[in-house]
């Protein structure tokens, strides 16, 4: 999949693809054919980076509802040819959750055409575990043959695959008690044939064996390098149980000199292990050429706890390099208020050098709002505004919280119509009343039975004696 484009964070495109509260506040006040097109345009291509962990089908649903938005677009995108030759899932992820939101609020042309896709289209167990969320059982009954017509006789292996793979089990269990032969005793040896694959996976395990030495579990590390496959954390959890006292020299040695799967190994096991030499081989092994060893070891310093690590952290943190900038994240996750200065410095130059988006952000923004520093404001408001993550936005608009006094009536108030829950749920808990649309909001939260428990628990905390917004 390409890496989507995304429009400048001033435009209508630009708020509705990275999923700020603001760009529904400013589709509802657009032109309507305007606020569709741009709708449309984000359901049809997914915006995220990462659709595991950044939330937008309920977001586009709801502005959908609000614009009393048409469904031809996502009809004709979901049976375009296209769909007979792209398999991948993220052309049409977004616009069937995007589906099942609106069935659930009642659309009956939602469901209609969720059923229709899981009968004829592409991507059919992504429609069928929507519907298994929202349809009844009578509808989910009348795709069962057409979902078995799917695997021919001789492709039962698939069919297997497929009962047992599912997301949302509850169509696979209906049909199988179909009382046609061709429905629910297929399903039934379906189901029985993948409980049997699962149980000869658990008869057949693979890698190390009690009884291995310590240069074995080094040379298994290593033949799964040579292969494409990182295997040091599980060959370091082996050594944990095949190393002693007496191999330690060994596994010191292979930290510092050996290949890379058995420095990578060495170096973990000796982080797990707490080995009071361990940050001085972490230092040695970023100036390594392989960047497999490079990267494990900078993983094995921030997974570090210890006084020690934290200490090494405040010497390294000016280094123009990866330990650099991985000791200014660990001050951020666990230093004090004697490391804001740095934490701030590495903040604003990940900033500057990577942009809103950097991955390395994340510890960043989170350590300013928990060490709370007012001087992160400003840089905390740029990547609120600017990142095209919105879970990354989210820890902005929690490190706000903490550090800037006018978020409660500035961000805090589109942040009510967030994308994301975890958003939504900082809103709740902050945003100043004092605005009517805050108070309308808040009720149409409490009551959306699609809202998340705890944002309509974040909104419930706003009810008291004092507190009259509802």
């Amino acid at each position: 999949m390409f890496e989507p484009v995304i429009a400048p964070s001033g435009t209508l495109l630009g708020l509705l693809q990275r999923g700020r509260g603001d760009g529904t506040l400013h589709a509802l006040t657009a032109p309507r054919h305007e606020a569709l097109a741009a709708l449309n345009h984000c359901v049809l291509s997914d915006p995220r980076h990462d659709w595991q962990v950044e939330n937008r089908s309920l977001y586009y649903a709801r502005l959908y509802l609000d614009l009393h938005g048409e469904l031809g677009e996502i009809e004709a995108h979901l049976f375009d040819p296209d769909d007979l030759v792209d398999t991948d899932e993220c052309r049409t992820g977004l616009a069937l959750s995007v589906l099942g939101h609106l069935a659930s609020y009642g659309r009956q042309d939602a469901l209609e055409l969720l059923r229709r896709y899981a009968a004829l289209g592409g991507n059919w167990a992504w429609a069928l575990d929507e519907l298994a969320l929202r349809d009844d059982d009578a509808g989910l009954r009348a795709l069962a043959e057409p979902i078995l017509a799917r695997f021919p006789a001789h492709a039962e292996a698939d069919l297997v695959a497929a009962v047992r793979d599912a997301f949302e089990p509850r169509p696979w269990r209906l049909w199988a008690e179909d009382p046609r032969p061709q429905v629910g005793a297929r399903v039934r040896a379906a189901q029985e044939a993948g409980s049997f694959d699962r149980w000869q996976r658990q008869m057949r395990p693979s890698g190390p064996r009690p009884g291995w030495s310590v240069q074995a579990v080094f040379d298994w590390a290593q033949e799964g390098f040579e292969r494409g496959a990182a295997l040091y954390v599980p060959a370091a959890r082996c050594l944990s149980a095949v190393a002693g006292p007496a191999d330690r020299a060994e596994i010191l040695r292979a930290a510092r000199d050996g290949s890379d799967g058995a420095r990578c190994t060495a170096l973990r096991y000796l982080t797990d292990t707490h080995d009071p030499d361990v940050l001085d081989l972490v230092e040695a092994a970023v100036e390594s050429p392989s960047r497999v060893v490079v990267d494990a070891a900078v993983d094995c310093f921030e997974r570090m706890r210890s006084i020690a690590a934290v200490q090494r952290a405040r010497r390294w943190a000016p280094r123009p390099d990866v330990l650099g900038a991985a000791a200014g994240r660990m001050l951020a996750c666990r230093g004090g208020a004697q490391d804001q200065e740095l934490v701030l410095h590495a903040l604003r130059e990940a900033v500057r050098g990577d942009g809103p988006d950097a991955p390395t952000l994340w510890p960043l923004v989170d350590g300013a709002g928990r060490l709370g520093i007012a001087c992160a404001a400003p840089v905390l408001r740029h990547v609120y505004r600017e990142t095209a993550s919105s879970h990354l936005r989210g820890h902005a608009a929690r490190a706000l919280a903490a550090t800037d006094p006018s978020f409660a009536a500035g961000f805090a108030v589109e942040c009510l119509w967030d994308c994301e829950e975890s958003t939504r749920e900082v809103a709740a808990r902050h945003a100043e009343t004092g605005d009517a649309r805050v108070v309308d909001q808040l009720r149409r939260l409490a009551a959306d039975p699609a809202e998340e428990a705890e944002v309509q628990t974040a909104v419930r905390s706003r009810i008291g004696p004092d507190a009259t917004a509802l």
